[in-house]
């Protein structure tokens, strides 16, 4: 240390308090500490996965539900395509021989409704699939369609 910092007992003198400068932060042998922390705390972390985990939960019960109708509804319009004359037994014989294919069991060939809308075959179908998510808790969701492109 240099002579002039000393006292008369040769120790250096006191430090200085911490102060604040424009209520910005303390400063401390000229280094600047800022008081307001930015970033996310332990409990906005765990809060924040929490809700990532139950819609990452939600969304991977959910997918294979939404594929099974996309294959059912192909397979509706495929067996309404196979049969020119809209002759029902025909139409789920094709249905069936489609859902084997796809591997799909939410809806059977006895399921189909099978309506003539101005002298065009049109298959329609619905149905309810329960997805079980935790304990108690389920999502029970609708679907339904027909063989009419959408």
């Amino acid at each position: 240390m240099r002579s002039d910092l000393r006292n008369s007992a040769g120790l250096p003198p006191p430090a200085e308090p911490l102060a604040t400068r424009g209520g910005r932060g303390a400063s401390r042998d000229g280094v600047r500490f800022s008081r307001r922390q930015r970033g996310l705390t332990l409990i906005g972390l765990l809060f924040s996965g929490i809700i990532i985990a139950l819609i990452a939960l939600v969304v991977m019960r959910v997918v294979p539900t939404v594929i099974e109708y996309f294959n059912i509804k192909k397979a509706v319009v495929r067996a309404t395509s196979a049969s020119p004359s809209g002759l029902p037994s025909e139409i789920r014989t094709a249905f069936d021989r489609s859902q084997a294919i796809d591997d799909f069991s939410a809806v059977a060939a006895k399921d189909l409704v099978i309506t003539k809308v101005n002298d065009k075959t049109v298959v329609s179908f619905a149905y309810e699939k329960r997805v079980p998510l935790f304990g108690p808790a389920s999502l029970v969701i609708e679907y339904k369609g027909d063989s009419r492109s959408n």
